[in-house]
């Protein structure tokens, strides 16, 4: 699935007719993380650090993807699944979505989760889901900032697919613009950040995109 995952990001990232992601569960789940039986049949570490080694490149790739990333949730987003819906840039999530990095509640920790967890909440939120692995509803979810819209599980497609069409109605460069700043001063210095941007204000001052 991961290996799947990555080539599609892959062939996304260099379409320029794709303008906006929604990434979305087959199932009644969103994603229940990676699967422990088939992690602990291998005992392997090697097999264990590839793994997560294309696990961590999926989830980076997300945030660099040039496109922006909505995850539509529906049903329960736990451990890396939960990582997914905090990787992606938006977060629509239906009104019974359950959220839980519960590593702890099964002799491990939700490490890898942990970090785009803490990049998304708070540090005392992302504490309390992470010491404590217990699932929080989708209300308290939007409340700690881990989706941005609860709506009824009936308009979750709806109301994603509306989003996205807001988001893709504008200039793509702008947008492109936008979360690869984002992505680089959350990365870097405030410096260095006002530095990145002020390159690319000066490249979209004279784009055909404003001319437009």
């Amino acid at each position: 699935m991961l290996t799947a995952l990555a080539e599609r990001l892959a062939e996304i990232d260099g379409d320029d007719d794709v303008h906006v992601v929604i990434l979305t569960g087959a199932g009644p789940a969103f994603s229940a993380g990676h699967d422990l039986r088939e992690i602990r049949a291998d005992d392997d570490p090697a097999f264990h650090e590839r793994l997560f080694a294309r696990c961590s490149d999926v989830m980076m790739h997300l945030g660099h993807l040039r496109q922006p990333v909505i995850a539509r949730v529906g049903g329960v987003a736990t451990a890396a699944g939960c990582q997914l819906v905090a990787s992606c840039d938006l977060a629509v999530a239906g009104a019974t979505a359950r959220f839980a990095t519960p590593g702890v509640n099964i002799g491990l920790f939700c490490s890898t989760p942990m970090v785009a967890l803490t990049r998304t909440v708070g540090p005392k939120h992302a504490m309390e889901m992470l010491l404590t692995g217990e699932l929080i509803d989708a209300a308290d979810a939007h409340r700690i900032g881990l989706v941005n819209r609860v709506v009824p599980d009936e308009a979750l497609d709806s109301e994603t697919a509306a989003l996205a069409a807001t988001i893709a109605a504008k200039s793509p460069l702008s947008i492109r613009g936008c979360k690869e700043m984002i992505t680089y001063a959350r990365d870097h210095t405030v410096a260095d950040g006002l530095n990145y941007i002020a390159t690319w204000n000066a490249a979209m001052l004279m784009s055909k995109d404003l001319f437009e």
